[in-house]
Order: C-alpha cells, then structure tokens, then sequence
C-alpha cells in the first residue's frame, strides 16, 4: 500500500495534466487542427540554435571526467562564478560563487529552499492566484500555507490582506514574477509596499522572513516593461530560476538558487542549500547543462513569438467581451469565466473543443487561465469557438 498522502494526491492529481491528456484524445478525433488546447505551459518556441551549438561544443571538447564526474552539490565553482558575474553586470550587485546552488529545475531551487527554512507548522504566506504546485512544496516540510486574497481588477498583491496574513508564525512569502497564471508583473511600486510590510512585521516579531521570488518567467517580457530585481528591494531574498522558459529547455531540469548576500544567516543558508540539495535527492543539476550555460546564459528565446500570441489572444478576448487584465509578461491570460462556476464553464468550453484549466486551480474561482504558448493559427482558429461559448452564456 502507498503512503496515506501520497494516495490522497494520486486521486487528485494535477488537473492542468489531465486536460492535456483529453486534448490528445480530442486531436485522435477531432483532428489535431480542430482542438485549441490552451491547457499546459509547455514552451512552444526553439530555444536559440546556439544552445545546441553550445551543447556540442561541451560534449567535444570537454574531458570526460570533467563533464561527467560529480561536481561540488551546489555546482561547478566556475559555473556559479559566472552566473555571479552576470548578475553583478547586470544588476550591479557583489556576488560570487558562494551566492549560487545550481539545481535540477525551478522546482528543486524552491524544495531544497523550503528544505532549509521550515519547520513544522511554519506559514509561508502565497498570493492567489499562485501555482498550485506550491502547496505541495511547502507541506513536503511540514509547512503550512496562508493565501492572500487576490485584487482581481490588477492582479497585483492585495497588500492590506498581505499585511493582516503575517504572524509570528510567518517564515517565508513566495511571489511569482511574471506571474503563472495571469502574466502579471508585480511593479517596483508593489516590491516597496511589500518590503516595507516586512521589514515592520520582522522588527515586531524579531524573527526574520524570507522572500522567495519564483521566476521562471523572467525573460518573457513584453514592450518597454521592466522586470524590477527584487534583492534590491529587501535584503532577505532568494531567487529560483529557472532555464526551462526562457530558453524552452523544460526537459533539460537545469536552474539555480540565488541568495542575497545581505541576508540573514546567509553562511548558514548557503551551507544548508548545499546540503538539501543532496539529502533530497537531486544531488546535482545535470552536468552537461552546468557546462553548457556559459554559453547560453544571456540568450533567451524570440520573444516577440510569444508577443505576437499575447496581442492577439488579449485582442481577440476582448473583442468578444471576455474581461480580462494584459499581461506584461509569461505566456498565460487569466480571464473573468462568463459564469460564476469556472469549473462548469470550463467543461462547456470542451462542447467547442477548447480546453483551458479553471481559475480555482490557481486558488482563484471564477476565472480560467489560457497558455498561449501555441502557434499563432491555434489562437486565430479559435476564435469562433470562443464566440459560440459567449453566445452560450449570452442568451
């Protein structure tokens, strides 16, 4: 018999993969150019051709054991160095390689985080909507989650409830800029409210808070819109990263952990790191990849593709009269379901074989998220199957 929790989520397991799975199965009838599957964040741009130059260069000319050998757990020191230097150049920040653990993805960044930080009954404090994987992640360590009711006119954090969740119990708070699901970027403005919350509530309670900036999504970026560099705007900081969007590598599970060298404990935490990330398991980020980011690490997939999906898809909604907030970043619009019950709209939507997750999979009802991270005809080509589920919900 599996563990009691574990058969708790085989039975709910991730709705997000189960309308990919039923979007397959739609194509096998339907024909594949008749389903507008808007369901899974599945990166659908090349990653650049020099990254597989890149990864042909380190397998020739790398020694063997050099490229294939255990590296330290936080990573090869010249590869962390690098990414150092890179944020240093680019942010004017004083890293080196101690700042870095290099990990298998984004998730394994925010496990072997959680793994240093939390103690039983510890809060780490969401912003709904949120990634609902997050959940998991914290109670992996006896955390226990505290959700921020959402401002559904910005999306940006509803500081007010933001300022009323934080206890003495709080340890850490996560934000996820740009935002899965609602392409959100949370503005300079909004970093200075929230550290200004957090550095009042961590001089009243005495103990520190982290905050834990997921971003995944932060070469995605539309326009002239800036991502701000949250360690500049509170000193207890890490940053998750990871290449799987920027650089459409998904399957390659490389990423790293970045702790502001400001913050508290930072000896400890960096040491701690290095020691999750081998306890839980990961051991080490690939190493090929490891050797391979020198290469790549300031390139970045042809974003205007994505821009070009995001004008029309947002275009196209509010044409229709979908309400929904633009997003400035990621590959994913959150708009207004046109009935209370997202779930049931969402399963009306699949009468015109159009699947999209419902909004209370992100901790927030009454909206649907849609990943435009498909081909431009998909968007187009659904246009009319959107117009009939408005004509559904009109008469």
């Amino acid at each position: 018999m599996i563990s009691k929790k574990m058969e708790s989520l085989t039975a709910s397991s991730s709705l997000i993969r189960a309308m990919f799975e039923e979007g397959k199965k739609l194509a096998s009838i339907y024909g594949a150019e008749n389903v507008y599957d808007f369901s899974l964040g599945n990166p659908s741009v090349e990653a650049p051709e020099a990254v597989k130059e890149a990864a042909i260069k380190v397998l020739t000319e790398t020694k063997p054991m050099a490229l294939h050998g255990y590296p330290n757990n936080s990573g090869f020191e010249d590869v962390r160095l690098y990414l150092a230097n890179l944020s240093n150049k680019r942010h004017g920040t004083n890293y080196n390689e101690r700042n870095y653990v290099l990990t298998t993805g984004a998730a394994a960044a925010l496990n072997i985080i959680f793994k240093t930080l939390l103690n039983a009954g510890d809060e780490v404090v969401v912003f709904t909507p949120y990634f609902s994987e997050y959940d998991n992640y914290i109670e992996n360590y006896g955390g226990t989650v505290v959700r921020v009711a959402p401002n559904t006119e910005t999306f940006q954090p509803n500081m007010e409830d933001f300022a009323s969740k934080l206890t003495a119990k709080t340890k850490a708070v996560i934000i996820n800029t740009p935002n899965n699901p609602t392409g959100v970027i949370y503005s300079a403005e909004t970093l200075t409210k929230m550290a200004d919350i957090l550095n009042s509530k961590q001089a009243e309670t005495g103990n520190p808070i982290y905050l834990i900036s997921d971003e995944p999504y932060r070469e995605l970026v539309y326009g002239d819109t800036k991502i701000p560099f949250v360690p500049d705007f509170y000193k207890n900081t890490f940053v998750a990263y990871s290449y799987s969007k920027s650089l459409s590598l998904p399957g390659e599970r490389i990423g790293y952990v970045c702790v502001n060298t400001a913050a508290d404990d930072f000896e400890l935490i960096t040491d701690a790191l290095n020691i999750a990330n081998r306890i839980l398991g990961f051991v080490n980020a690939p190493t090929i990849w490891q050797r391979v980011l020198p290469y790549i690490g300031e390139l970045s997939v042809d974003v205007s593709i994505y821009e070009k999906n995001r004008n029309k898809v947002y275009s196209m909604l509010r044409e229709l009269g979908y309400e929904c907030v633009e997003p400035e970043g990621a590959f994913y619009v959150f708009p207004k379901s046109l009935i209370p019950d997202d779930k049931e709209f969402c399963k009306a939507a699949k009468e015109f074989n159009i699947l999209i997750v419902p909004g209370s999979s992100f901790g927030c009802p009454g909206h649907f998220r849609l990943s435009y991270c498909v081909s431009y005809d998909t968007i187009a080509n659904s246009y009319e199957g959107f117009k009939k589920l408005k004509e559904k919900y009109s008469k």
